[in-house]
């Protein structure tokens, strides 16, 4: 058997390197391959270099570098068979998931809100991330790889806003927006301008586009403004401030003309208490004045269980308000209305919570005041 020294295996090394193989591994194994064959067929008595070039031909027919070429061909359709099936695979799967949800959330069953977060999670991350991907290497044309890539951000940027809508986490409609802005300012205008200039996709461009500039437009209109997001929160603000104001001055009525009742005192405070962290929470202040407007305080579309979930101390203060009004119901005599107790549901607007306590708290002091008129 031949023996190959080191200076020829340098010698291999640089000639495999010079004929244009660049990557590591592929040069590692051919140069590999190379010394088996030279070892097995090589004669001590004939040139090395005339028996190496009769070997090297042997791996190529026009040049050496055509197996790296063919190798990253290999390379790259393993990866996008590999990449297709699983992008099928997640769509599917996105799909049962959401349908699932969907008929859960309309027959009120647990476990909706965790398919339809899951199915628009593998939707919006595995399967048009894949899709687009794939659509992107397909396309020869740049002007296509652009349309492919602001359709897969667009897409993705909807789907998320629907999520962050469902779940009703903050930033949905600004997601949204930005999403339908970019469909029409960016992919609608490159995807008709590409394709309206072949004649044999020229029809199906402009109803196409028209279509989807027609959706995108359509969207926007349900889609809150900001001045009006703003006109509204005002209204809610001032609505607050105004049922507010007209507690106190039920407290100075009933506190004129009766006593203070144990059982109603405490549920006043605690609903005092609560409503100064929910304004804290919402607006940063812990009251609200005529002057709301300059100081941007304004009562948003925040939820309730969002602030209380992230506070057990004032949890607990919901809970003892919750023992109280049930004291206070169930007590003899003492209340000619029941205080209604819809304010523990914390799925619920920041606003409408505020509201309800407002309510609980002239429950109580008419209570007091009806009390006096009858005796």
């Amino acid at each position: 058997m031949y023996v190959i020294s080191d200076a020829q295996i340098e010698f291999i090394s640089n000639d495999i390197s010079t004929r244009g193989i660049a990557m590591a591994s592929l040069q590692h194994d051919l140069l590999d391959h190379i010394c088996c064959v030279i070892e097995r067929e090589f004669s001590e008595n004939e040139d090395f270099e005339q028996q190496y070039l009769a070997i090297i031909s042997r791996f190529y027919h026009t040049e050496l570098s055509e197996i790296e070429t063919e190798t990253i061909h290999l390379l790259t359709n393993k990866n996008y068979y590999t990449m297709k099936k699983t992008m099928i695979a997640s769509g599917v799967l996105s799909v049962g998931v959401l349908t699932a949800g969907i008929v859960l959330k309309f027959l009120h069953l647990p476990g909706a809100a965790a398919l339809l977060v899951v199915g628009i999670f593998v939707m919006s991350f595995i399967f048009l991330p894949l899709m687009f991907i794939l659509r992107a290497g397909e396309k020869q044309e740049k002007s296509q790889k652009i349309i492919a890539v602001i359709g897969g951000i667009c897409a993705m940027l909807i789907t998320l806003g629907v999520l962050f809508k469902v779940q009703h986490w903050p930033g949905a409609n600004m997601m949204s927006t930005l999403s339908l802005l970019m469909m029409i300012f960016g992919f609608i205008p490159v995807y008709f301008f590409s394709g309206f200039r072949n004649p044999a996709t020229k029809l199906n461009t402009i109803v196409t586009s028209i279509m989807m500039f027609t959706g995108c437009i359509l969207i926007l209109t349900l889609i809150r403004a900001p001045h009006a997001t703003r006109n509204d929160y005002v209204q809610q603000t001032r609505n607050f401030i105004i049922s507010d104001q007209t507690v106190k001055n039920e407290k100075r009525l009933a506190d004129a003309v009766a006593e203070k009742d144990p059982q109603s005192e405490i549920i006043y405070q605690k609903c005092e208490s609560l409503k100064t962290f929910l304004l804290q929470s919402e607006t940063g202040l812990p009251k609200l004045d005529g002057n709301f407007e300059k100081k941007d305080a304004l009562i948003g579309d925040s939820w309730t269980g969002d602030y209380f979930s992230g506070a057990p101390s004032q949890m607990r203060k919901l809970d003892e308000l919750k023992a109280a009004i049930d004291r206070y119901n169930n007590s003899d005599g003492t209340a000619f209305r029941k205080v209604d107790t819809n304010v523990f549901e914390l799925r619920k607007r920041v606003q409408s919570t505020l509201l309800a306590l407002n309510q609980i708290q002239l429950t109580v002091l008419q209570n007091r005041r009806e009390l006096v008129a009858m005796q």
